[in-house]
């Protein structure tokens, strides 16, 4: 329940003030994104598991978030920054769909 309300409070907080990225962090946000939904389907896939942990999500999250962030980043350093970022978004993605049909699996039980 803690987490929905954070998710709705992170929203409205979002809303009303209308942050603003900075532009050389632009590149950044759209691998972070899915990099941090890749870790939330898998904690909701290990909940569903039964062997969900608060601290291995709180890990993958953060490093999840970070590594793919220091890809693109360390891409970007040398040139080829949009192969790496789809590099990622290509790795990232098989692990959500993976993690999603996991998910489908476990409850319709199909």
């Amino acid at each position: 329940m803690f987490a929905i309300l954070g998710l709705i409070a992170g929203i409205v907080v979002g809303v009303v003030l209308q942050p603003t990225l900075p532009p050389g962090l632009a590149p950044y946000l759209p691998i972070a994104i899915v990099a941090a939904f890749d870790a939330i389907l898998g904690a909701t896939r290990a909940y569903l598991e039964g062997i969900f942990s608060d601290r291995v999500f709180l890990v993958s999250f953060l490093s999840n978030v970070i590594i793919a962030g220091l890809i693109v980043f360390v891409g970007d350093q040398i040139g080829v920054g949009s192969q790496l970022s789809t590099g990622v978004v290509v790795v990232l993605g098989i692990r959500i769909f993976t993690n999603a049909a996991a998910i489908r699996r476990a409850v319709l039980h199909a």
